[in-house]
């Protein structure tokens, strides 16, 4: 039964508990984990994985960019429940990646755990979360392009890792702090392909 997080540190713990049982990870395994009720949790995970070595996968990367806009789309649309289709959600990795991403996530869970809180509430409520739905969706839909620019995938899931406990957290300073990696991510695509 998905739960409330108090924290990034609890929710790494949630996913590995879950993958225990198989040697293949499905993402509704780790979908069930966080539940279909909350958006946050979705662009938490997914800007994890980019910011994991996990991004470096054949796939995953594409796989996280149609995740990504899907869910933005539907924040966007203010859904309230979140649909994926069933192909995306029987993609899946090998255990023991997954296993050394969450170990290799553990210590920047338990820094950003300590450092967040409630603050400038306003820039994650109503039009602030349709502001980081738009962003993420553009992010999901330069995603092809960062493939050709070396460590932009990662910069992009920082970002996004930042937008999702900015939500879960209602901490609307890291939500500016994501606005801004996002727009230095922008201007670094721009430079490098233009």
């Amino acid at each position: 039964m998905p739960q409330e997080f108090t924290g990034l540190g609890q929710l790494l713990e949630q996913i590995e508990a879950s993958c225990q049982h198989s040697e293949r990870v499905s993402l509704l395994l780790v979908i069930e984990v966080i539940g279909l009720r909350s958006y946050a949790p979705f662009l938490l995970v997914v800007g994890l994985i980019l910011f994991s070595p996990l991004s470096g996968v054949p796939g995953v990367s594409t796989a996280m960019a149609v995740l990504l806009l899907l869910v933005a789309i539907q924040l966007l649309l203010g859904r309230r429940h979140v649909w994926l289709p069933q192909w995306l959600l029987n993609r899946s990795i090998s255990k023991k990646k997954l296993i050394g991403a969450l170990h290799w996530l553990r210590r920047p869970a338990e820094l950003a755990d300590h450092w967040i809180q409630p603050r400038l509430d306003f820039l994650v409520r109503r039009s602030g979360t349709y502001a980081i739905a738009t962003t993420c969706s553009l992010i999901a839909l330069a995603m092809p392009l960062m493939e050709l620019v070396p460590l932009s995938a990662t910069t992009a899931g920082l970002a996004l890792t930042i937008f999702g406990l900015a939500l879960v957290a209602h901490d609307g300073l890291l939500a500016l702090i994501a606005f801004t990696i996002t727009a230095l991510l922008s201007l670094l695509l721009a430079h490098t392909l233009l």
